[in-house]
């Protein structure tokens, strides 16, 4: 039987390998080689190095609250966003998001009418029938020889497509969505992007809408993701993984009502309109999420990323997770490497040498603008911390991923401490924001919120954890100053 030359170039490879393996060791324990490892910067991220740091209110306690009392703690390396997550960023996710559930339905219109397994003929140029059927390329018309053992083996083990369940298939992101009505292909198109009866597809009936205009609806845009709780796996006697692995649904776009709700009697109407979509406000911090939200961004930011390397190298390693910062690597890099600092910049005052705010919040009673911003400003914003961080006190505050408890400090450990608690709602916030007075801008002072709320004063921003150790002499590898 004549072999395939597919086949033939997999046996010589195979041969060469068992006899490169068996010969280049001698019979000594040289361990498993790997590629050399050189770390990337994430972009938009700055490395924040290892290190130990008085963590809690040095100063006086002026409110009386007694849950930061100080200690001494020690964090690894790490990457952080220099800037707050801004509008244009999470835009980017929504967006995707928004792509993602279309595409499927599509794809699930197109299989109930056409079937899962077209033949090549029946496809246009791009893999699509008429525009629709995203669906990556049919194997059908494929010999068993061109076939990869994978292939096969689903095959002969009856896998099969189901057009309901998004793991048995690949979305084709190369075909391009029509969302324009006047060019819809053909009915069924219409019927999946506008529903069979009005208010049943991907937009707003016409009574929902403002000014009548052609609005999609938000509350379709639900991002999917599993986690793992490795707190309660540990803390069980469970033997089965299985049921730590928890199915997450999310509403990702962000709360625009909160600017009204936030502020009763208050004119806040041009900034629930226009703050998160318009170009205006691109770069500034997107508000309105949720603690869930903004896990699901990070979520979101590691697949994307992750996919973008699987599609462009088999063999590069994937990068660690994005996530938000523990409340202790919030507040060592929001000092900047300077110790018992009352705020970011070290000193214990909210003005420059010339009298101008060094961050954005309300500096009296009733007087938002004294700081010559009256909201949220650009997250770029003000002098960066010697770290190289912008706004870690002001504009906005920021998620961490610990819970909150007001003694917490007196229990957790001296060793990237953090309290991660799935049944504590309340989840810590810092950095203080554009509404408040500057006694949440000190870099000690611990505020909190609950997981499910979105405020239009509170963002984040993610973190990576650096691979190895970061050594070195210089510390503030970052340092601008």
């Amino acid at each position: 039987m004549k072999l395939s030359m597919k086949k033939i170039l997999s046996v010589i490879i195979l041969v060469f390998l068992f006899f490169g393996c068996s010969s280049s060791d001698r019979g000594e324990l040289v361990g498993v080689k790997g590629k050399k490892f050189f770390p990337d910067k994430p972009s938009g991220m700055v490395l924040i190095p290892s290190g130990s740091f008085l963590m809690g209110m040095s100063d006086e306690d002026i409110v009386g609250l007694q849950n930061a009392p100080v200690s001494t703690v020690s964090v690894k390396a790490f990457y952080m966003d220099e800037t707050e997550i801004t509008n244009g960023e999470y835009r980017q996710f929504v967006n995707w998001v928004k792509d993602s559930i279309v595409r499927q339905a599509l794809a699930v219109r197109a299989m109930e009418e056409i079937g899962e397994s077209p033949t090549q003929e029946e496809l246009d140029e791009d893999n699509s029938i008429n525009g629709f059927f995203p669906i990556y390329d049919p194997i059908s018309d494929v010999s068993d020889d061109e076939k990869s053992g994978y292939e096969l083996y689903r095959e002969q083990n009856s896998f099969g497509i189901n057009p309901y369940d998004k793991k048995t298939y690949n979305l084709n992101f190369d075909v391009d969505i029509i969302w324009e009505r006047e060019d819809y292909p053909d009915l069924a198109y219409a019927e999946v992007m506008e529903g069979v009866i009005e208010g049943t597809g991907f937009y707003l009936p016409k009574e929902e809408s403002y000014n009548s205009e052609r609005i999609f609806d938000t509350k379709k845009i639900i991002y999917n993701y599993t986690t793992f709780d490795a707190e309660a796996a540990i803390k069980s006697n469970s033997e089965s993984r299985r049921d730590f692995f928890k199915e997450k649904s999310i509403e990702i776009y962000p709360d625009t009502t909160a600017w009204i709700r936030d502020f009763s009697y208050s004119y806040n109407e041009p900034m629930h309109n226009d703050y998160f979509w318009h170009d205006a406000y691109s770069d500034y911090p997107v508000v309105g999420v949720s603690w869930e939200q903004a896990k699901a961004f990070a979520h979101w930011r590691t697949m994307y990323k992750n996919r973008y390397i699987k599609s462009n190298s088999k063999n590069t390693q994937r990068v660690a997770s994005y996530r938000l910062p523990s409340e202790a690597e919030w507040e060592y890099a929001a000092r900047g490497g300077i110790e018992s600092g009352t705020y970011p910049w070290g000193g214990p005052y909210t003005t420059d040498a010339e009298g101008c705010f060094l961050a954005n919040f309300k500096p009296n009673r009733g007087d938002y603008a004294a700081d010559n911003a009256l909201y949220t400003v650009e997250a770029k914003s003000y002098w960066p911390n010697d770290y190289g961080l912008y706004n870690m006190a002001g504009n906005v505050s920021e998620w961490t991923e610990s819970s909150y408890d007001k003694g917490s400090y007196n229990f957790d450990s001296g060793l990237n401490p953090n309290i991660s608690d799935s049944t504590n709602l309340r989840k810590v916030i810092r950095g203080g924001s554009w509404k408040d007075v500057s006694y949440f801008l000190r870099v000690s002072t611990r505020d909190y919120e609950y997981k499910d709320e979105k405020r239009s004063y509170i963002g984040f921003r993610t973190v990576q954890d650096y691979l190895g150790e970061d050594g070195g002499d210089e510390r503030n590898q970052n340092k601008i100053f």
